[in-house]
């Protein structure tokens, strides 16, 4: 993985590597681009000419997001259900926006603060240890 730092700048705080993330910025120098497309990544940044070969979010935003727009959505529709009791098409009409809006919207940041975290930890793929010395 690419070192985080070079020997002159100096080390970023959760905070600030959370804030690249949130803000789709390069991890490194928080300047870049870090998206070449909605969810497709730029090979380099930009301005550092850091390599993003090295991030693999995996289907982590995905999940964070599957749960709190589930949560959200199943709320808001058993509230409505209990209190107005509407017909099913009506159901339909009110969620179905509220889970793209809830679901798409912030899938974006969300895969960027995780990486941008990944970047800040140095997160790496597990190596076993050999404990038979």
């Amino acid at each position: 993985m690419n070192d985080t730092t070079g020997p002159s700048e100096p080390e970023t705080t959760v905070l600030q590597s959370a804030l690249r993330g949130l803000a789709c910025k390069c991890p490194r120098c928080g300047e870049g681009k870090l998206y070449a497309g909605f969810l497709t990544l730029a090979p380099r940044c930009d301005r550092c000419g850091l390599d993003y070969a090295f991030i693999d979010s995996g289907d982590g935003p995905a999940i964070f997001i599957i749960m709190l727009a589930g949560a959200i959505v199943v709320g808001c529709a058993l509230v409505v259900e209990v209190k107005y009791q509407p017909p099913f098409w009506l159901h339909a009409v009110l969620w179905l926006p509220l889970i793209l809006a809830t679901t798409l919207l912030p899938l974006r940041a969300m895969k960027s603060l995780l990486i941008a975290l990944q970047f800040h930890h140095k997160a790496a793929p597990g190596r076993l240890i050999d404990r038979a010395k």
